[in-house]
């Protein structure tokens, strides 16, 4: 079964539909057929930018299948922040560099992401490239 990472900016984009990105996250996910990963950190993060109903759609739409929320224990802190040390002149924030251990740790590289350039310049062990998925026209 294949597997995508999703970060904050599709959730986000699925959470809000005047988002000029809404329709594109939903026809990605009507046509998708693997896994969907949702870190835990990107959830917190896209719960800043949602209403409270928005919050509570979320909450609610994660916990189906085949989605699987994915924790970033307090022993990878030291590793994910090898990574924010890494990518300092980025100024990413602790949710990429989750995002970046936690695609380490799964083996998933393909991820929903609105953050092109960051996630262009991310590598992984062995220096090994995320792959972008195309979800949404620029």
């Amino acid at each position: 079964m294949s597997k995508v990472l999703a970060d904050s900016g599709f959730l986000v984009a699925l959470g809000i539909e005047r988002d000029p990105r809404h329709r594109a996250a939903r026809e990605f996910l009507d046509s998708y057929r693997g896994a969907l990963l949702v870190p835990a950190p990107a959830i917190s993060e896209s719960c800043y930018f949602l209403s409270t109903a928005g919050k509570v759609r979320l909450l609610q739409w994660v916990r189906k299948t085949p989605r699987r929320v994915l924790e970033v224990p307090a022993y990878a802190y030291p590793e994910v922040g090898e990574i924010l040390a890494r990518y300092a002149d980025l100024d990413p924030d602790f949710t990429d560099a989750a995002i970046v251990w936690l695609a380490e740790a799964t083996g998933c590289r393909s991820i929903l992401t609105v953050d092109v350039r960051d996630f262009s310049t991310f590598r992984l062990k062995r220096g090994r490239r995320f792959e972008l998925v195309k979800w949404f026209e620029p």
